[in-house]
């Protein structure tokens, strides 16, 4: 009765047990969630009250596909302040990033083409690209992100591949951020192999240390770079406001799917997330919202250098939201997982992360959207279990 590609919409094993997490009493690392403190209720309740009064048939009518004008010239300058030389022609407005990871899938996708990507890579682009029966050629990385070397192993051993999907700023699942000589190397690779990539960027304004870098877009001198990006992580996220940035024949194809899909993005969002850039100060914004981050980031990682074992290897972000842990290959963190939730932590198991299975010794931890007196707590519960299981 259904189709095929219904397959692949099995509810998975990890989203299962983390419902049980949906409850005061756990502290979970397992969520993707801003911190809620950092959202402009305030600043967004007069901003309602202005638009509805100036323009509410407006924003309560059907618009266009392509997105509010003056969100796509905002969109323009905050690429232009990227090195990204763009026109609102080529700004397409979705429904979170999301939609535009989705949109890529239907653009490119035919049943047995390949995907490179990160290993890990992350779990909703994944869950997007699924359903279109490709095959995933997972690439090396270490501490400066994707290894470009396994990158051209990866292309040379690999047919009919349609694109590369990388975040390359504190990347989800591992929060390592791609180093500048990487990235122009990578925008190099995909000039001579006709490749394209899909670069997802919702984490970069996020970054701890002041040494924001260019976007792979920005090295892109053929058009081969597809940027994708939201107000998920610099504004709120319930809004659903993200974009595509790419050449317009590209946006157009990508136009033509989501008219079957949504029509159009939340206009009145749009007016919205247009209006708080127009009246008020985003980088004030952000500097408030990655000291909250900093701080929860240097909480986690000194509680886990106290707590855990000095068998278990984990990264040091500097910047986003997330860390990645390594423990030794005798330890699954699906039953890891179990044990955890009976004593209140909850956290996603790494292997979520492998488009090809495997790796079952890995977990990623959030601590973006978490207090620090629970993230203490939570940790150091963590760092007893992993001790007992070690010990064993």
């Amino acid at each position: 009765m259904f189709a095929r590609r219904t397959e692949f919409l099995k509810a998975s094993e990890v989203r299962e047990l983390l419902k049980l997490s949906d409850s005061d009493e756990i502290i979970s690392f397992g969520g993707g969630l801003p911190a809620e403190e950092s959202f402009p209720v305030g600043e967004m309740r007069e901003i309602c009250n202005q638009i509805l009064e100036e323009s509410g048939v407006k924003s309560m009518q059907y618009a266009i596909s392509e997105g509010h004008a003056g969100l796509r010239n905002i969109i323009v300058k905050l690429m232009e302040e990227k090195g990204i030389h763009t026109s609102p022609d080529d700004i397409l407005i979705t429904s979170g990033s999301q939609q535009g990871l989705d949109l890529t899938a239907k653009v490119f996708l035919d049943e047995g083409d390949t995907i490179l990507c990160e290993s890990p890579t992350y779990l909703s682009a994944i869950n997007a690209f699924k359903p279109f029966y490709p095959r995933f050629a997972e690439i090396d990385m270490d501490e400066e992100g994707l290894v470009p070397e396994d990158l051209i192993r990866k292309i040379e051993s690999n047919s009919r591949i349609k694109f590369l999907y990388t975040v390359p700023d504190y990347q989800n699942p591992t929060g390592r951020r791609l180093s500048l000589e990487r990235r122009k190397e990578i925008a190099e690779i995909a000039n001579k192999y006709k490749l394209i990539i899909i670069e997802d960027s919702p984490y970069s304004e996020l970054c701890f240390d002041n040494r924001k870098l260019p976007p792979l877009k920005s090295f892109d001198t053929q058009g081969r770079v597809i940027y994708v990006s939201t107000f998920s992580k610099t504004v709120c996220p319930g809004y659903r406001i993200g974009w595509v940035c790419a050449p317009q024949e590209i946006i157009n194809k990508y136009v033509l799917f989501k008219q079957g899909t949504d029509i159009h993005t939340n206009f009145f969002a749009q007016m919205q997330i247009a209006r708080y850039y127009e009246k008020y100060d985003i980088k004030e914004h952000l500097k408030s919202n990655i000291e909250i981050y900093k701080s929860r980031r240097d909480t986690m990682l000194d509680t886990i250098e106290r707590t855990f074992p000095k068998e278990v290897e984990y990264t040091r972000p500097e910047g986003g939201m997330f860390l990645w842990v390594t423990l030794p290959e005798s330890i699954n963190t699906r039953e890891l997982l179990v044990k955890s939730l009976k004593r209140g932590v909850a956290f996603v198991q790494g292997s979520a992360f492998f488009p090809n299975g495997g790796h079952e010794n890995t977990m990623r931890l959030n601590f973006s959207g978490i207090r620090e007196d629970k993230i203490r707590k939570g940790i150091s519960i963590l760092g007893e279990i992993l001790k007992e299981e070690i010990d064993k």
